[in-house]
């Protein structure tokens, strides 16, 4: 009956995976992206050095930076020069050798050595390149055991800190974070029933935001936080619906026989989804507010599925199933999709220039991060088995 509830939800989620019980493996390996089609443009990183710190702070800024467009390299080749010591706290520094600056300079306490490591990346990365870093940042995931079961987990955005918040043995899958909130909805068979629940991470408060008889599930929360999309059965096939932020005032913006994967614009005007037409999967748009569906061509990337729209409003990333699965990343406003590496799950980060998304090592699944525009890539630190269905909180 359980592998018959899980090909039924398949519909409007990514593949359930299979993980095991908790421990930590090395991660953080960089990863070969083989296939590449360069319609963004593969842009050099930016080269940098790093002196006097080692150990973890040394692990923590490598891997920070190098999935933010850095590279490391000798001193003599650096454009900037990071350097600092780390004995109980964090003292770091950064010189821009072209301009003989030094441009950040600056004491961490109060918290853990990699804590403190993630806040020196963020000020590196607002520093030489005026953006604000996503070290800092949280994600949440699925993690599966062999039963099928699974639980929902959330990390620090490498994958360090890892935090069961469900304790219910049962199917959960598809995890949102609340926009500027620490709270999340996701979809369980707590009741026997795919539902949609939504969970305060801060007190541990949930309930149940869509619980009709049939499929809940994909729950995807508007840019403000006041509405929230869904996938609902509720009238016969699954289609798109949005409610407000507990569900209430629904409206159906679709009536096509198999939709999925709703996500919002930033400027939540318009709700991206994967559905089918003429037996064929495509991506398509809908005005948040309900109106007339548009399709959003693909060309080359067929049966798209799994859209993402980048904080910044320019891209829309997705997987693309030919045979094998692919993340492609497509402007906003229409062209040619690019191929980025294998896997799927994608999910933007803050940045709109950092993703991560699920792919297949040896047989399971586990989550890496990827820079889009330099396209490096590096695995996060794994619970043992198999995770999956990332979201980055923004």
């Amino acid at each position: 009956m359980k592998k018959r509830l899980l090909n039924s939800i398949k519909i409007c989620l990514p593949v359930f995976f299979v993980t095991a019980a908790i421990h930590f493996s090395r991660g953080q390996e960089e990863i070969q992206i083989q296939k590449q089609i360069d319609v963004l443009g593969q842009t050099k990183p930016i080269p940098v050095s790093l002196e006097g710190l080692n150990g973890e702070v040394a692990d923590v800024l490598k891997f920070d930076l190098y999935v933010q467009g850095f590279s490391f390299v000798a001193p003599d080749a650096a454009q900037y020069q990071i350097s600092g010591t780390a004995a109980g706290s964090v003292q770091g520094r950064v010189v821009d050798r072209v301009a003989k600056s030094t441009i950040l300079s600056h004491s961490y306490t109060g918290a853990s050595l990699r804590r403190q490591a993630h806040a020196f990346a963020d000020d590196i990365v607002q520093a030489i390149a005026g953006k604000k870093g996503i070290a800092q940042t949280k994600i949440a995931f699925k993690v599966q055991s062999s039963t099928g079961n699974g639980e929902i987990y959330v990390a620090d955005f490498d994958g360090h800190n890892a935090q069961s918040i469900t304790h219910d043995d049962t199917i959960v899958a598809a995890p949102v974070w609340v926009p500027g909130r620490l709270a999340i909805y996701y979809t369980s068979y707590k009741r026997g029933n795919p539902d949609i629940f939504y969970h305060n991470l801060g007190n541990g408060q949930r309930h149940v935001v869509a619980g009709y008889s049939g499929l809940n599930t994909s729950a995807a929360v508007s840019p403000d936080g006041s509405k929230v999309a869904m996938i609902l059965s509720k009238s016969g096939s699954p289609n798109v619906w949005v409610g407000n932020a507990d569900g209430t005032d629904l409206k159906r913006l679709t009536t096509s026989s198999e939709d999925s994967s709703p996500c919002w614009s930033p400027d939540g005007q318009w709700i991206c989804f994967a559905t089918k037409i003429a037996d064929r999967r495509v991506l398509a748009k809908v005005p948040a507010g309900g109106g007339a569906m548009q399709r959003i061509p693909t060309p080359g990337a067929s049966n798209p599925t799994e859209p993402d729209w980048s904080p910044d409003g320019k891209w829309i990333v997705f997987t693309s199933q030919t045979g094998e699965f692919d993340i492609c990343v497509l402007p906003a406003d229409g062209g040619t999709p690019t191929v980025l590496v294998a896997g799927e799950d994608p999910s933007w980060s803050p940045n709109s220039r950092t993703l991560i998304f699920t792919r297949r090592v040896g047989g399971r699944y586990m989550l890496s991060v990827l820079d889009v525009f330099t396209k490096q890539a590096k695995d996060i630190t794994r619970i043992s088995g198999s995770d999956s269905q990332p979201a980055w909180a923004r």
